[in-house]
Formats: structure tokens, sequence, C-alpha cells
């Protein structure tokens, strides 16, 4: 009986061990999935989540504003809810990724419903953008294994982040999330933030909007610019 305990252990922990690499860069090294992009000219700023009926015409405002472009990584879900909104994304100058069909954490999804889940959020981007993305973040930030082949299979590029700023927690402030997202930037960095509370804490988006002018004005005091992805 042991002998098959530690089979279906060891099998669980290979499943799950790409989950641990947004908060381990050697794990995130070794697996090759990025968390920074070497060669950018500057910082990708990155909203997940989206598109928000309020939070990403909040977003949009910020960065309309500071003449600023990010990257959304969009949940094929809430495009279908609003699709002018996705279209009003890239209108603005700025970059669609994907960020699953369903906020679904991948360790709990099969191979085949994660496949269709991903096949899905293609679709319903490239129908409303008319653009075809390439680039995937998983929901939480969590790959399972098979999760990690399957969008490579695809030919995507899977990437993470170098900083955030913990922006989907009830109790935090703008202050707080800026010092955390713009901490010891430099080129190549990707900082992650959310321009939705559909999947956290309600209100959240309101205080990274808040926070949006400090964390610009932080990557131009460190003689960067925001670039797209």
């Amino acid at each position: 009986m042991r002998p098959a305990i530690f089979a279906v252990s060891a099998a669980a922990a290979t499943w799950s061990a790409p989950a641990a690499a947004p908060h381990a860069p050697a794990l995130a090294a070794a697996l090759r999935i990025a968390r920074r992009i070497d060669g950018l000219p500057g910082v990708a700023l990155t909203f997940d989540d989206g598109p928000h009926p309020t939070g990403t015409p909040a977003v949009l405002a910020g960065l309309e504003r500071a003449g600023a472009r990010a990257t959304f990584f969009l949940v094929g879900e809430q495009v279908r809810r609003d699709p002018s909104l996705a279209r009003e994304i890239v209108a603005a100058g700025h970059a669609v990724a994907l960020h699953g069909d369903r906020h679904h954490c991948q360790l709990r999804l099969t191979p085949r419903t994660l496949d269709d889940d991903l096949a899905r959020v293609a679709a319903t981007v490239a129908d409303a953008t008319g653009r075809v993305p390439t680039l995937y973040r998983p929901p939480y930030g969590v790959f399972s294994l098979a999760g990690l082949r399957l969008v490579r299979r695809r030919g995507w590029r899977d990437l993470l982040w170098s900083r955030w700023g913990c922006d989907w927690r009830a109790h935090t402030t703008a202050e707080a999330i800026a010092r955390r997202a713009s901490r010891d930037l430099s080129a190549g960095d990707v900082i992650l933030l959310h321009d939705a509370d559909t999947y956290s804490a309600a209100g959240s988006w309101q205080r990274t909007a808040q926070a949006l002018p400090a964390v610009l004005e932080a990557v131009q005091r460190a003689g960067l610019q925001t670039a797209t992805l």
C-alpha cells in the first residue's frame, strides 16, 4: 500500500510543481517560465482579470493622462459580458493578452477542460478585438504541469511577473500598492496590477486606480518607460 501512496503523492507533486513559480524565481527559471522580459526597453505594466465596467475605464483614463501604455490580460467570460470594452482597450493603444476563459485555478482542471478553456478565451478575445494574442498568464499565476504543456503546445508565451502590488487584498492602501509595485525597478520588469475586482476584494480596483499615478511616477524616476508586450 505504501508504494501506491508514494506514487500518488509523487504524481500530485509533479502535477502541481509549477504552481510555486510566482514566488520562487529559481523554480520559474528551471521551468523556463518568464517573470521578466529580457531586452525590453522599459517595464511592462500589466493588468489582470478584466475587462471590468468601472475598473477598466478608470485605469484607461489614468494611463491616458500619463501617456503610458499597458498590457491587459483578459478573462474570456468578462470579454463576452462587454466586448466593446475590450475593443476600447485596443483602440487606446494598449496590448491584450490571455488570462483564461474562466478564472479557475489550473490545479483544479483536467487537461481536457483546461484545453477547452484556452481555446475559448483565445477565440473570444480574437472575436472581440480583432487581435490574436499569444501571451498567456494563468489565473492566480498558478500553472499545473499539464497547463504549462498545453500553453506551449499552442505556441503561446507564458508570463508571470517580477513586481506586484498585491492590490487584490481587502486591507491595503494605494500607497502600499504603489510602493510594492515599483520597488527597485529596472528594465525588463513586469508589474502586475488588477483593473477588476470580480475575483478579488470588492472595490479593490479603486485603490489600484489611485495607486497608478505613483507607480507611473516611479517608473519615470527610474529613467524608464512603460512598454506593451
